[in-house]
């Protein structure tokens, strides 16, 4: 049975699903569900980048997919639609239509009034609905914050919304000596804390206040509620135009200075809020970008290289051919996209994987081989030591009359490659078809805003993966700001970096986009506790602006 089924047949159906405080892997599994079958998405303006990846493409193109609600005017606005104030009756008019509506509201749809009136109006109509819980912001943001409501004593907890706390409320709390939840903004979280004081609460109650919870743009300040605007001032927090952003508020012994600083996980990752330049194909910088996302880092992709077909297709074409045909005893895949270049020949000729049986596979490392086996074909050889083409010739059988009833090797590369595998073939005895496979050509150059940020120290860090990365990064978008920090996947990458007027400061002990991702974020987290340790605040490298910057020693 569906549960999300319509009450009468012909209606349609509604959905009010908490997408969270921000953080999109805090989706709920039933939450991805119901947004993979909608056919109407409605969302909060805050959340709505955090929904709309899940949706079908046709329904993110509606003209209903998304609401954005201004905090300004309290307006309802979606693409194509006329401003409308009554988020229920725009709900209820695609129900009506017979659409499946999903209604996104941040946080938990229980614990926002909005959305308990807008279930309030289906129900009045007799439109079906459900209710998918969703991680509270009161909930959510203290636990990224580093700041649990409760421990094995236990204690009352209590949550306030400061927009909607009357004086009665304020002393009820403030009598109580549990835990309070104030949801307010950065201008008035220093008014509810006096609120609080004025209730009876101790004006040396620690008091920490976050903001942007969940996100790597999350930032949390500790004080008391006799200290909280004193310590904005300083901070130059407050006065600020950013000054209407919410933020969670944790008063009480929880929210403790020396509590928070042993348990504050999320901001204290080692690349906690870096934004850092990835400058490889999208589709080999997905698995990178996860492994920063981990260390706290933004990462944004910045193709450098685009790929394309040989421009004489006939070399490929026999080739392919005679892999059918018995030709080769082995295949040798130096690179994702040389996968992705047979893979698609294959297609046009309408073969599959069963086309490599009787045939030995080889894949240069781990991406690759990966990419094989999503192809269906489980490659024979990865080496065992270094991931590159040296590493394959010392884990490479020599040719054997004997064993060997082929000595041919069909080789699909690059049209830029090196020879270092073709020669290191021969010398073992084998006889190699180096066939041109696919082209590599520069990007485009980036958007205007990505050049002024990788010019103007917009970023943090750039990975550079290849030598012509580096090349054709500065060919497209200029070079990098002397504040971001270089990391560069090996030796011959860092003398290119260098030979562009940029000082390498992280290394990659093994040629490995992943080896080089944990040195940057070693390093990053380096540099935060030498910060630290000298008492000074943990700053990201774009927010210092040094005069100048060393070049890197020979």
């Amino acid at each position: 049975m569906n549960p999300t089924a319509p009450n009468h047949p012909g209606c349609g159906h509604v959905t009010f699903l908490g997408a969270g405080p921000g953080d999109p892997g805090l989706l709920t599994l039933r939450a991805v569900e119901a947004l993979a079958t909608a056919d109407v998405l409605i969302a909060d303006a805050q959340v709505l980048d955090v929904v709309r990846p899940h949706v079908r493409p046709n329904v993110a193109a509606d003209a209903l997919s998304a609401l954005r609600q201004t905090e300004a005017d309290g307006a309802s606005v979606a693409a194509g639609v006329p401003v409308l104030r009554d988020t229920a009756n725009l709900v209820m008019v695609a129900a009506r239509g017979g659409k499946r509506v999903v209604r996104a509201v941040a946080g938990d749809p229980g614990l926002d009034g909005d959305a308990a009136d807008e279930m309030l109006a289906c129900a009045a109509e007799s439109i079906a609905f459900e209710v998918v819980p969703g991680v509270a912001a009161a909930v959510g943001v203290p636990a990224y914050a580093g700041v649990p409501l409760r421990d094995a004593q236990g204690t009352d907890v209590r949550f306030v919304d400061a927009r909607h706390a009357d004086e009665r409320c304020w002393g009820e709390v403030g009598a109580s000596d549990g835990t309070v939840v104030v949801t307010a903004t950065l201008e008035t979280v220093a008014a509810a804390a006096g609120e609080l004081v004025a209730a009876g609460r101790k004006p040396d109650t620690p008091l920490a206040v976050t903001v942007a919870g969940t996100t790597t743009r999350q930032r949390t300040w500790t004080a008391t509620l006799g200290t909280i605007a004193q310590v904005f001032k300083s901070g130059k927090v407050l006065p600020s135009a950013d000054g209407g952003q919410p933020v969670i508020a944790v008063v009480g012994e929880r929210g403790a200075a020396e509590r928070r600083d042993r348990l504050s996980w999320f901001e204290s990752k080692p690349l906690f809020g870096w934004n850092v330049l990835v400058p490889r194909t999208k589709e080999q910088a997905a698995s990178l970008s996860d492994q920063l996302r981990s260390y706290g880092a933004v990462p944004s992709e910045v193709p450098t290289i685009a790929v394309e077909p040989p421009r004489t297709p006939q070399q490929m074409e026999r080739a392919v051919k005679g892999l059918v045909t018995g030709r080769y005893e082995w295949i040798a895949f130096t690179s994702v996209n040389a996968v992705k270049a047979v893979r698609e020949k294959f297609e046009e000729y309408g073969l599959d994987a069963r086309a490599f049986a009787g045939i030995k596979v080889a894949a240069v490392g781990e991406q690759t081989a990966r990419s094989l086996v999503e192809f269906g074909v489980k490659p024979d050889l990865v080496p065992s030591g270094e991931q590159s083409a040296a590493g394959l010739l010392e884990d490479w059988p020599p040719y054997d009359p004997v064993f060997d009833p082929i000595d041919r090797v069909f080789l699909p590369r690059a049209d830029i490659a090196t020879e270092t595998l073709v020669a290191g073939l021969i010398e073992l005895g084998w006889e190699v078809d180096d066939v041109t496979a696919y082209r590599t050509v520069r990007a485009s150059p980036p958007p205007a805003e990505t050049r002024e940020a990788i010019k103007g120290g917009g970023f943090d860090a750039v990975l550079f993966t290849s030598s012509s990365t580096v090349r054709n990064l500065v060919g497209i978008a200029g070079k990098p700001h002397n504040v971001t920090v270089i990391a560069c996947i090996g030796p011959a990458t860092a003398k290119t970096a260098e030979e562009h007027g940029l000082r390498v400061d992280v290394l990659s002990p093994e040629p490995s986009v992943h080896k080089l991702a944990e040195a940057l974020a070693e390093f990053g987290a380096a540099r935060r506790a030498a910060a630290i340790e000298a008492g000074d605040p943990v700053t990201r490298p774009s927010e210092r602006r040094p005069g100048s910057r060393r070049r890197a020693r020979s």
